[in-house]
């Protein structure tokens, strides 16, 4: 970010079906206000985004601009996911209206989403050997931090958008379908991946904290390593309990009521939980960190502002 510590910025995190908006002020990063929109619905590879989900993207910029007095100067919006899938025609199309916006959309390539996650979890954990997990909607990242020092990465080609398109009836009042399903789907993606498992313990990103202390998972104070932003750990076991509980216990209503300001977020929840759920087995992880961090974090870590350049 090429701006100002003392400056207030707004950043936007725009994905596949959730966009997010923060406000850095001196290096203290906010979440303020976040908005679900489904953008695969009726998408195509030729077409890309459906005009009613186009149109949705754009009445509900033109909102926040106007609430935010929102600006090409104190304003940075980074695109991931299915943005990426748009061809370049649709891309500069996109990225044409929003400059008449007087904003600047910009689409990040994966391996520059992958830099800044990395970014936003680097640290040393006490010098434990940590497993991270980036899960998206198409693709989930996982990487190993070793003394400090990230020592591997891999990509695995299924997220919670997948998951979503496999198993809609997950989110039945009752989930009408079991965990070891999905599961048992998540390994077949995984199985061939040669990882370690002699890990300290993993952390999980994007909203996983915030959830499960929606949820109340049995979540204790986090004892391998100091950091704010990861408070809390949870034992694989109790994972697996939380799991049980979101699946089977508490309705779609339940988990709708628990976020009203974007009730829609929950739709990838249950599915979300799983996939983890899958690696943490295969990789014998015995301890979860939670984490909201995302690539914003990355974003205000690296404080370098966006390239206007599409991907």
């Amino acid at each position: 970010m090429g701006k100002n510590n003392t400056e207030k910025m707004i950043l936007i995190d725009v994905g596949s079906s959730t966009i997010k908006i923060y406000v850095n002020e001196n290096d203290k990063l906010s979440l303020i206000e976040e908005h679900s929109i489904y953008f695969k619905d009726g998408f195509s590879d030729e077409l890309g985004l459906s005009i009613e989900r186009k149109n949705e993207l754009f009445d509900y910029f033109k909102s926040i601009k106007k609430k935010y007095n929102m600006n090409n100067n104190n304003t940075e919006i980074y695109a991931t996911g299915i943005f990426r899938k748009l061809n370049e025609e649709k891309q500069k199309e996109i990225t044409d209206e929003f400059n008449n916006l007087g904003l600047a959309f910009n689409i990040i390539c994966h391996d520059k989403e992958n830099y800044y996650l990395e970014k936003a979890m680097a640290g040393d954990y006490n010098n434990k050997k940590v497993l991270i997990i980036n899960m998206g909607g198409k693709t989930t990242e996982l990487v190993t931090i070793e003394k400090g020092q990230v020592t591997d990465r891999k990509n695995i080609d299924v997220g919670v958008a997948e998951l979503l398109n496999k198993f809609p009836e997950v989110n039945k009042k009752y989930s009408k379908i079991d965990i070891k399903d999905i599961v048992e789907f998540t390994n077949s993606h995984i199985k061939d991946i040669d990882f370690d498992t002699d890990y300290d313990c993993a952390i999980f990103t994007g909203g996983e904290l915030r959830f499960e202390l929606l949820t109340g998972y049995n979540l204790v104070k986090n004892t391998l390593f100091e950091d704010p932003n990861h408070p809390y750990m949870v034992t694989y076991e109790d994972f697996i309990k939380g799991n049980n509980k979101i699946f089977y216990e508490l309705t779609m209503n339940d988990l709708y009521n628990l976020m009203p300001q974007n009730p829609k977020w929950m739709d990838g929840a249950r599915h979300g939980a799983i996939l983890p759920q899958a690696i943490f087995e295969k990789f014998n992880i015995k301890i979860i960190i939670p984490s909201d961090m995302n690539l914003i974090n990355g974003v205000v870590k690296n404080k370098e502002k966006v390239k206007n350049k599409r991907c």
